[in-house]
């Protein structure tokens, strides 16, 4: 199987699961509503650093400077900053201009069938292809407040999906994402990605390449750039993860908060709109339908147009001792990992169940991790960490 980034699909159902941001769209709202021209509301202010984050790379032995002039390039081992911990993440201002972002790849993982391990009976036949739909435009008004995520790796620059999702700590306020573990972390044998940013509504009108060539910034991050202040992610990922998924891969998610790159307005009340996370989904045979958006980037996909698949989701076992996944029949390929699955919840309202881990080489479904009670420490942890702020 691959580890997937970006997701899409859609059937009939997707009607039911389509979301509607309730806030104003790019450009539309008031002008002391837009990230203020110059200023940074980011972990970097202008050359400086707070000291909180300045430390915390001397303690590493990395100057901070020197970081922010291209020492994050170097992925030497002992270099490479891997435990939970030891998250750092400086704003570098300028960095992810639009090219830089159309030019990232996909870091896909995938595996073969023969990899599949688990027991009879907890792996569902494998789904029928559902071919993903593009997204209406522009994507603030129609889609779940799904974006990008991107960042640099030791193969270079690598691109994500991911959803804005309420923080319970900071009701109208979240500054949290939820995306998937190996799109911030390289697992067992890695450590933590650098110049993680997350970019929402990415290309919200839906432009092509061709168009897009001498697009403004505003095209391409209609909201802007929100860097990533701490990320966390599961011990099994940490420990387990590897490049096709491996016994991490039923652990496969992660929560970052981010601060935007300029302005100080936080990412929920930017977008419009949130997700509640649901950690305690029912069993699989009582859910008619489950949704996945994202931005494919592997071919026949080019990264640019959001995606949406929707099925009746299956479980897939990767291991004997590891927990089921949920999995959907979708062919949205790589640079779909991370994208939120979502469901109706009790409400009517859709809720954030899963996220898109792994895939088949062949692109016919993917798979996302069951939440329990591990993410749902995860992210309460986090929520705690920002409480009021």
């Amino acid at each position: 199987m691959r580890s997937i980034r970006p997701l899409l699909a859609a059937t009939g159902l997707v009607a039911t699961l389509a979301l509607t941001a309730t806030a104003c769209g790019p450009g539309e709202d008031s002008a002391n509503d837009k990230p203020a021209a110059g200023s940074t509301g980011g972990q970097d202010a202008g050359s400086s650093l707070p000291e909180g984050l300045a430390e915390a790379l001397k303690k590493h032995g990395v100057d901070p400077e020197k970081w922010k002039n291209g020492e994050w390039k170097n992925w030497d081992k002992d270099k490479w900053l891997r435990e939970a911990k030891d998250f750092v993440n400086p704003v570098i201002e300028g960095l992810w201009k639009p090219d830089r972002m159309k030019s990232a790849k996909d870091p896909a993982k995938t595996m073969a069938a023969g990899d599949v391990s688990g027991g009879q009976g907890v792996t569902d036949p494998e789904p029928a292809p559902v071919r993903a739909e593009p997204e209406k435009t522009p994507y603030h008004n129609y889609a779940a407040p799904v974006g990008k995520v991107f960042f640099d790796s030791p193969k270079g620059s690598m691109v994500c999906s991911g959803t804005v999702v309420k923080d319970p700590r900071n009701p109208g306020r979240s500054n949290l994402v939820w995306t998937a573990g190996h799109c911030v972390h390289a697992g067992s044998n890695g450590g933590w990605y650098r110049n993680i940013v997350f970019v929402p509504a990415y290309n919200d009108q839906g432009k092509s390449a061709a168009a897009l060539k001498n697009a403004q910034p505003q095209e391409v991050a209609p909201y802007g750039a929100y860097w990533a202040d701490w990320a966390s992610t599961s011990g099994e990922w940490l420990a387990d993860g590897g490049p096709t998924g491996g016994d991490g891969a039923p652990y496969d998610y992660a929560v970052l908060h981010v601060k935007p790159e300029k302005g100080t307005k936080s990412l929920e009340e930017t977008v419009g709109n949130a997700l509640a996370v649901d950690f305690d989904a029912p069993e699989v045979s009582q859910i008619g339908a489950m949704g996945a958006w994202g931005y494919p980037a592997a071919p026949p996909y080019d990264g640019l147009i959001m995606h949406k698949c929707v099925d009746r989701p299956g479980r897939l076992s990767i291991s004997p001792s590891t927990p089921a996944m949920y999995r959907i029949g979708c062919t949205m390929t790589g640079g779909s990992s991370g994208g939120g699955w979502f469901m109706n919840g009790g409400d009517g309202k859709s809720v954030l169940v899963s996220n898109t881990s792994i895939g088949p080489v062949t692109a016919g479904w993917l798979a996302g991790p069951r939440l329990g009670p591990g993410a749902k420490d995860i992210f309460t942890t986090m929520s705690e960490k920002f409480a009021g702020r």
